[in-house]
């Protein structure tokens, strides 16, 4: 049993199709962005919160945010592409371990298309015809998709998750920054509580939407995390 020239082509050459990504690779960015942005506003702002309670110098409240905000968006960076090239990879290996079967044991691979179409509910027969002409089309395009769920030249893209969460996670700690650099203490601190708590909710929101669960719950849950995060790191810088 041979792959289809199509599928040969893309496991010859190793190309990624990219003119229409997959709705995996898109909730991919947006999972690493929102993480990165959750991130950033939490590292950040409890930075923050810790030194305006020990010190009022502006310099070293500047100095102090910044360096965390650069060192989380690079720390977000860096993790992601590492979680996702393993993800990556593991497609990759996955579609090589198929394509293997297909050419040396084509019979099993048509075996598990046929159970896979008869566990939804398609008669044995019908299974079976199916499996057959999916095999005698594009085999290997069928079994990744029906049992791994694997788009062949569509693989998640670490490079693509890192720079989303880099690019979230600096701008989520932005805004606790700007407030409390530009404005006095007291403004600065109060405006950087409502920003938090504003960038908590959104991301708890998205979290929610992302992972099918209860919105509600995400966004409240996130908001305490949030106020809790200040309220500890505040603490903390009062003792200094």
């Amino acid at each position: 049993m041979n792959l289809s020239a199509d599928e040969e082509r893309l496991m010859q050459s190793g190309v990624q199709k990219r003119e229409k990504l997959t709705l995996e690779e898109r909730l991919n960015v947006v999972r690493a962005g929102v993480l990165g942005a959750n991130d950033g506003v939490l590292t950040v702002v409890g930075v923050l919160f810790s030194v305006g309670a020990a010190t009022n110098n502006s310099f070293t409240l500047l100095i102090a945010g910044v360096s965390d905000l650069l060192a989380c968006a690079l720390s977000m960076a860096s993790g992601e592409y590492a979680s996702v090239s393993s993800q990556s990879d593991a497609e990759k290996v996955v579609v090589q371990k198929e394509a293997q079967r297909i050419k040396e044991q084509p019979e099993l691979v048509e075996n598990d298309l046929q159970e896979f179409y008869e566990g939804r509910g398609v008669a044995k027969q019908t299974a079976n015809l199916i499996a057959k002409d999916l095999m005698n089309k594009q085999p290997l395009t069928a079994i990744l998709g029906t049992k791994y769920d694997v788009q062949l030249g569509h693989y998640v893209n670490p490079w693509e998750a890192a720079f989303s969460s880099m690019i979230c996670a600096a701008l989520a700690g932005l805004v606790p920054l700007l407030s409390m650099v530009l404005l006095s203490r007291t403004k600065g601190m109060l405006v950087a509580i409502l920003a938090t708590t504003i960038a908590s909710a959104i991301i708890g929101w998205a979290s929610a939407k992302l992972g099918k669960g209860f919105v509600r719950k995400s966004v409240i849950r996130n908001i305490i995390i949030g106020l809790l995060t200040i309220t500890i790191h505040y603490g903390i810088g009062l003792l200094f």
